[in-house]
């Protein structure tokens, strides 16, 4: 039997990536936004102003690996850094901090990733996405 599935719409993506900017500009952080669905494909993404130009792959990379793994990017940092490197190998894999899953009721619906700044200040950008929703 088919169920109602539940999924990041544009608008909330929207709402989630104006919380993630305002997160970011309070603090004085340039990063760069990335919001997938729940099979990793992007819906919404933002570059602030000066933010380096590898964070752009990288944000995207950090919520595809949260989607793929259905965990946050922090848990496969704490992996690789363990000494399990080895999962640096995985093909699609970025682990490193500030990519966060979207759960609603317990299903994954998609991921935001954040690079720009520090790895945990990432992640605070990040959670503000979230938050958004709730």
């Amino acid at each position: 039997m088919l169920g109602t599935a539940k999924y990041i719409t544009l608008e909330a993506a929207k709402k989630m990536l104006a919380a993630a900017e305002a997160e970011a500009r309070k603090n004085n952080w340039n990063v760069a936004i990335a919001i997938v669905d729940a099979g990793g494909s992007l819906i919404l993404f933002q570059k602030l102003d000066d933010t380096q130009l590898g964070s752009v792959n990288i944000a995207i990379g950090k919520a595809r690996t949260a989607v793929n793994f259905k965990r946050p990017t922090k848990a496969l940092e704490d992996i690789v850094a363990g000494g399990r490197s080895v999962f640096i190998a995985l093909e699609g894999i970025t682990p490193l901090q500030g990519g966060l899953p979207v759960m609603v009721d317990g299903k994954l619906i998609g991921a935001v990733g954040v690079s720009g700044v520090m790895s945990a200040q990432d992640e605070q950008v990040a959670q503000a996405a979230i938050s958004a929703l709730e």
